[in-house]
């Protein structure tokens, strides 16, 4: 019995590497952020003028993070109109109240995403890599804490 214990754990964990190598290539953009995030001093919060300075110091990635920001705004709007009219129309039709409350929260995320790819056509974030921009935000808020600026 002890033998097939030993087996089985190295066939699951055989098949966890794996699953966690798979895995580890398709969000590998995460490692462009963690040398912010896995600090032993997070750093502090910025401010909406901070977000502003940086726009307006930075040529290259300051118009591209205005315009991801703005992008931001569509998946709102999209989330508050899909989350209020499917709860709308479900309450409308069935008067149920766990319903309601599932197909909002269905209909934020569904608006949310429609509300995304909006923001990406209309405002072409097809074109910009919006991630450079945010780890070049990411670095200079980093430098501007640590009085590197």
């Amino acid at each position: 019995m002890a033998e097939e214990d030993s087996v089985s754990k190295s066939f699951l964990r055989r098949h966890w590497e794996g699953y966690k190598e798979f895995w580890g290539e398709r969000f590998s953009f995460l490692e462009n952020y963690s040398r912010f995030i896995k600090r032993d001093k997070p750093l502090p919060s910025w401010s909406e003028a901070d977000v502003e300075e940086f726009i307006a110091s930075e040529p290259v990635h300051g118009p591209t993070l205005k315009t991801a920001r703005e992008a931001a705004k569509f998946g709102a709007v999209g989330g508050l109109l899909g989350a209020v009219s499917t709860a709308g129309v479900t309450w409308k039709y069935s008067r149920s109240l766990h319903g309601t409350a599932l197909s909002l929260g269905a209909g934020a995320v569904f608006g949310w995403t429609f509300g995304q790819e909006v923001a990406n056509h209309w405002l072409q974030l097809y074109r910009m890599d919006t991630m450079a921009s945010q780890v070049k935000f990411m670095e200079w808020w980093q430098n501007k804490v640590e009085g590197q600026s």
